[in-house]
């Protein structure tokens, strides 16, 4: 019965039974209403609130019905209702099916279409001369047999406001009067008519914490943006940029007296501002798409559309980033469609069956993260994911997104033993259907944002992956240098004597460095998880251990590549990184910690100063070692080079630039040590780790200007003898002929 239906919230097809329905007798219509816990009803004109009829009481728990012989034809109207102890006026959802279904034809013509329609959308109706405002709930669960959005409009209750569901699964309303700031959730029945705990909107806009972790009603048209100049700046190649990324967790940057972390109003002022005085040219942001425990970090996200409410709304989201680009500094999302965590008000088994997840536990569960993987052979998984990229490069104007645990999605056996994952169609470990994904995703991306950057944290050696499409690659921008990462930090953690031993892991880069456009990570994996900090990695008493850092750290610089640090590294932070916790601002009053931060500031305006240092990241003729061989003093030594426009860098004659980078990675100072050059002419120190001002020993590198002699070393026709300072980087410049 449909008194039962209705009591149980079971009801699937409401525009066929609620509002205004034709008259089973072929005369006029009929008008229900279910209003559970009302008194009396009556209809009234939309436009001027005349009384067209009352509703007889069908049952007493809240149906009512009218029988209207003599109305030829449709009409709008709104009910006024009484309760016990109140009376109300309410425009029925029930007039608005068409208004409701519309534009899930054109769902999946295009990705960004999945959030402009689903989810809770604000619109406005023009009906009989009257403006009716509220919100379109759509939400997809193609296996449930009944779907109801519950709020504190309605007291939670899933029996008022059950949704209609279309041919392709997806469940809609259109409820009026409805605004921005009502919280709501979708009370779900599954394929065997059981309730599920309530979810929260997979498309939703922003939603509250634990432990509601209800979806909020949002408005995406109220922020002014400002950053109209940023976005034109942005059309260019961004491999021939320079980009320095620091790498922030926002929670625990820093701390107010009482813990509690910065809002995203706070941040634009104090972290844009120190970025901009550090000379950062981009800050990544740990995921700050909703996420339900913060001990993930970002990393298991259930609100993969909606700016964490952690700190502040969207529109101060919104602000942060814009006030980002008016002080010229790129903002880089990390992005996780890897996997997604199993909650019960998030994604997994989202209608009673895996909707966005692979059925089979050995593709669809992670053994790492305990979390589900995204069925990427779905197409509406792969739009689902792709436009909750897009959506951040368009309604929040973020400038790149950083894709994580790109390996774990590309091989079905990833972290897994055998027979615990199945092969693909030719018996291999590719999984053809992310690889699938990811190009289109990347495709997606460029083609819609070309001023965008995409960024893999892929730690093997697949083919690729920073390469187009059209030839066989992945798609994506740049590339996460893991290898560099890994062998560098061994060869750092040396004790200086031993280093001589080692000295291939610093210099193995370089041989496959041009395979891809990659970026020098230091990330916030390499500073937790009892891996030491960057200052504790490096060997020796105090002193060096902070001559360490300096050194490795102006040598990342020099290195061919993109370069980002996570924060804490620049102000020689002792303790790991504690996400629960502020970074050790207070280190800041001693010498060796204002020392390394002093470094990494001077470095970030000596990079971007410097065009030789980020031009030609990607161009094998623009880099030659110098000296890579000199494994007994620990000594490297490379040559940086910019050509002439349209020039070729191997050839000398070409050359609008060249900046050569010198590391002693022993406690030794050597004197005159013999460099060959690629000139003649007179060359400067124009950088050194080992200056007073970095903490440094302030050792001398001889005379202030270096005249290249004719003697022919190491390969070069000219060469030029300086003072190699203990544990330090410099770089020198030819400065006249």
């Amino acid at each position: 019965m449909l008194i039962d239906e209705l009591n149980s919230a079971r009801l699937a097809k409401p525009f066929e039974v609620l509002g205004l329905q034709p008259n089973p007798n072929g005369n006029g219509f009929v008008l229900r209403a279910w209003l559970p816990g009302a008194k009396s009803c009556r209809a009234l004109t939309l436009r001027g609130k005349e009384e067209i009829c009352v509703l007889n009481v069908i049952n007493p728990d809240g149906l009512f019905e009218k029988v209207m012989e003599d109305v030829k034809a449709p009409f709008h109207y709104v009910f006024e209702v009484v309760y016990n102890d109140s009376k109300i006026e309410i425009v029925d959802p029930y007039q608005f099916r068409d208004e409701a279904f519309y534009g899930l034809n054109t769902m999946y013509e295009s990705p960004e279409n999945i959030y402009k329609t689903l989810g809770a959308q604000l619109i406005e109706l023009e009906v009989d001369g009257v403006k009716v405002k509220g919100t379109k709930f759509a939400v997809y669960a193609p296996s449930a047999t009944s779907v109801a959005v519950i709020g504190d409009f309605n007291f939670w209750d899933g029996r008022r406001h059950p949704m209609a569901r279309s041919l392709l699964g997806h469940w809609v309303l259109f409820v009026p009067d409805l605004g921005a700031g009502q919280r709501y959730k979708f009370e779900i029945k599954d394929n065997n008519g059981n309730r599920l705990p309530h979810k929260a909107d997979p498309v939703g806009f922003y939603h509250e914490q634990y432990p509601s972790f209800a979806s909020i009603i949002s408005d995406q048209t109220t922020y002014e943006w400002h950053d109209q100049e940023w976005q034109k700046a942005q059309q260019c190649d961004k491999l021939t940029r320079p980009m320095s990324i620091y790498e922030v967790h926002l929670a625990s940057w820093k701390r107010k007296a009482d813990g509690s972390s910065l809002n995203y109003r706070e941040l634009a002022k104090e972290l844009v501002d120190y970025c901009k005085e550090m000379g950062y040219t981009h800050i990544e942001l740990l995921p700050v798409m909703e996420y339900p425990f913060s001990g993930s970090w970002g990393y298991q996200p259930t609100g993969l559309f909606a700016p964490t409410s952690r700190f502040g709304g969207i529109d101060d989201f919104k602000f942060f980033v814009d006030t980002c680009h008016r002080n010229n500094i790129g903002v880089i999302l990390d992005w996780v469609p890897a996997h997604f965590p199993t909650d019960a008000h998030g994604l997994a088994r989202f209608d009673g069956t895996p909707v966005y997840e692979y059925e089979d536990p050995r593709r669809g569960w992670h053994p790492d993260w305990n979390s589900l993987i995204y069925d990427f052979g779905r197409d509406t998984v792969r739009n689902f994911l792709v436009a909750s990229a897009l959506i951040w490069l368009d309604y929040y104007h973020v400038d790149g997104l950083r894709v994580d645990a790109v390996a774990s999605m590309l091989y079905w056996d990833y972290s897994r033993k055998d027979g615990e994952w199945i092969p693909n169609v030719n018996g291999g470990n590719i999984n053809y259907e992310a690889v699938s994904f990811l190009k289109w995703f990347n495709e997606t991306v460029y083609a819609k944002y070309p001023g965008a950057v995409t960024i893999a944290e892929e730690s093997t050696a697949f083919t690729g992956v920073s390469r187009p499409t059209y030839t066989g690659g992945l798609g994506f921008g740049f590339k996460w240098n893991m290898g560099w990462m890994h062998d560098s930090l061994e060869y750092m953690a040396q004790d200086p004597y031993f280093r001589k031993y080692h000295h291939g892991e610093m210099s193995f880069s370089m041989i496959y460095a041009y395979n891809e456009n990659f970026i020098l990570s230091i990330s916030h994996d390499e500073v937790t998880h009892g891996k030491h900090s960057m200052l504790y990695k490096m060997p020796g008493d105090e002193w060096q251990q902070a001559a360490n850092l300096r050194s490795f750290l102006a040598y990342q610089y020099g290195h061919p590549g993109k370069v980002l640090n996570f924060m804490g590294t620049e102000i020689a932070q002792g303790n790991e990184w504690n996400h629960d916790a502020g970074l050790d601002w207070w280190l800041l009053q001693y010498d060796k910690h204002k020392g390394v931060q002093a470094l990494v500031k001077d470095l970030n305006h000596f990079y971007q100063q410097n065009e030789v240092l980020w031009a030609n990241d990607y161009d094998p003729d623009c880099f030659r070692w110098l000296d890579v061989s000199d494994a007994e003093h620990s000594v490297f030594a490379m040559l940086r080079t910019l050509p002439e426009k349209g020039g070729n860098a191997a050839k000398s004659g070409n050359v609008k630039d060249e900046i050569m980078m010198v590391s002693n990675f022993t406690p030794v100072p050597y004197v005159a040590y013999r460099l060959g050059v690629p000139r003649p002419g007179t060359y400067k120190v124009v950088f050194n780790t080992d200056d007073k001002k970095y903490w440094g020993s302030g050792y001398s590198t001889g005379p202030e200007s270096m005249v290249a002699s004719n003697i022919s070393w190491q390969g070069q026709y000219h060469s030029l003898v300086l003072d190699l300072p203990p544990l330090a980087t410099v770089f020198i410049k030819r400065v006249g002929d």
